[in-house]
């Protein structure tokens, strides 16, 4: 028995500032650089990622494993034509060879669901098309998918099975290759393949409000738990809604002998809860306030996300509302990770430790840097082991780090590549213990839930300035499918 793995991961802003090439999927912070067959598999075989639990899956079944390729590059705008059709190409050179070199039983691909590239709105469908093209009809194709992926009716079709993850924070990476995997071998076993059904809900899901930790994600989450009973898999997507074409959407595919049902009652849920899912946001001149109150008296740290500049969804980790007011109202105790700017960071290291220097700090993407005197108070490369829920053992390479006190009493870690904040690591290899804080803030949205909250007095959430928005219907859409509504609650409909 011989299954192809290979992974091609992206999550695409259609409005952030930068484009997302081909170097950037060698500078995936907290991810492996992007890996060619030979490396592959030993690389990904212990990691927090779904190929990981897919290859694990499948070596337990004695199942040979061809490698294709596997990548992954930090979110930002969408992929160039030059890095999709290189690591296109390179992936399907290698199943075309795979092919030649015998019989072929399967194909599992690690996929986010939210790849935009400069030719292809559905950039996984047509990933997906090629794939199907090379393979053949007869061949399974199952696919893992991060839950912020914009599920097309395409994606489906061309498929035999989604499986996303189940949260959010993504702490069940492994779970869900791991799925994909099974399933891919109950096809090449012999298993009929599976009916489907899909659906798309009619209105968009802002990021903050689709944390599974909580309401009212949280409930619709155990109401898709029971419905899966029913089904071979339920597959339930929040969509990723900062990607401006018809495909952006929450969505569901349900695969089974009961699959209209099953995705009929979870678009039900879905629809019955609308109303719950817009979370509230704080101006981060308020957020900085109220945490500086808490944290007056209290005994454990309070974290705010910056969740505007957020680099999971394509903020560029970079711009400095938050770390402002958080000089401007003299805050005591507070760090915040990680600020984006290769430039200060070279010039921290050419002042070595120890040395007061002037910098014009961040603002590389928006042409809004702080102006900032520090002490350099820690020197690092940079490089380090995750050790969170969401990518414990992963590597990160932040290129040279500084740790830089720009006030009395706020520090700020200045990294050369740009990394979501979601593991207390981002920190650490700098010498600071987040516990030990009195304010924490992190580039994040949610992800940094998972490893930070446990440990938060309380958890604000601050919205400065960057392209993560945390209203989508205040981005300039004009690609969308029509009737679709921008935000829960609201009876504006794109187009109409």
């Amino acid at each position: 028995m011989r299954i192809a793995i290979g992974g091609f991961l992206h999550e695409s802003h259609s409005f952030a500032p930068r484009p997302t090439g081909w170097r950037q999927f060698f500078e995936a912070g907290g991810f492996p650089n992007l890996q060619y067959a030979a490396a592959m598999t030993d690389t990904l075989r212990p990691l927090s990622v779904p190929a990981g639990g897919a290859i694990a899956v499948a070596e337990a079944a004695g199942a040979g494993i061809v490698p294709l390729v596997w990548c992954f590059a930090n979110p930002a705008g969408p992929v160039t034509r030059e890095a999709f059709e290189r690591i296109a190409g390179i992936m399907l050179a290698e199943l075309s060879h795979a092919l030649e070199a015998g019989p072929l039983d399967g194909v599992y691909l690690d996929l986010h669901g939210a790849m935009v590239s400069d030719d292809f709105p559905d950039a996984e469908g047509e990933l997906l098309r090629r794939v199907r093209a090379v393979v053949g009809p007869d061949i399974p194709i199952t696919a893992s998918l991060d839950p912020h992926a914009n599920m097309t009716a395409q994606m489906v079709a061309l498929s035999d099975a989604l499986v996303p993850f189940r949260t959010y924070p993504h702490v069940d990476m492994r779970d869900a290759g791991a799925q994909a995997m099974r399933l891919l071998l109950r096809l090449v076993g012999g298993e009929p393949r599976w009916a489907k059904a899909f659906r798309e809900v009619d209105f968009l899901v802002p990021l903050t409000s689709q944390c599974t930790l909580v309401e009212p994600m949280a409930g619709v989450m155990e109401t898709r738990a029971r419905l899966g009973e029913g089904v071979v898999e339920l597959a339930y997507c929040f969509g990723f809604p900062y990607a401006d074409f018809p495909g952006c959407s929450q969505a569901i595919a349900a695969y089974g002998e009961n699959a209209e049902a099953a995705a009929d009652a979870l678009l039900a849920e879905i629809n019955a809860r609308e109303a719950q899912f817009m979370g509230g946001v704080m101006p981060a001149a308020d957020a900085v306030r109220e945490a500086m109150r808490i944290a007056a008296t209290a005994t454990r740290p309070v974290v705010i996300a910056d969740t505007q500049d957020n680099p999971g969804g394509g903020g560029h980790g970079d711009t400095t509302g938050l770390l402002a007011e958080l000089i401007a109202q003299n805050a005591q105790g507070a760090v915040l990770a990680v600020m984006n700017d290769a430039e200060s960071a070279a010039a921290c290291h050419a002042a070595g430790l120890g040395a007061t220097l002037s910098l014009s700090l961040g603002g590389r993407s928006d042409g809004v840097p702080l102006a900032v005197t520090g002490v350099v108070e820690v020197l690092s490369e940079g490089n380090f082991t995750l050790s969170g829920p969401m990518g414990a053992g992963n590597p990160a390479g932040l290129g040279p780090s500084a740790l830089l006190r720009v006030a009395p009493g706020v520090r700020v870690v200045v990294v050369s590549r740009k990394m979501q904040a979601h593991d207390q690591e981002v920190f650490r290899f700098l010498g600071v213990e987040p516990a030990a804080q009195k304010i924490v803030a992190v580039k994040s949205s949610v992800h940094f839930r998972a490893h930070f909250q446990p440990m938060a007095e309380t958890v604000l959430v601050a919205a400065a300035p960057g392209p993560v928005v945390a209203d989508p219907a205040t981005l300039p859409f004009t690609n969308l499918r029509p009737g679709l509504r921008l935000r829960p609650g609201d009876n504006r409909r794109f187009g109409g």
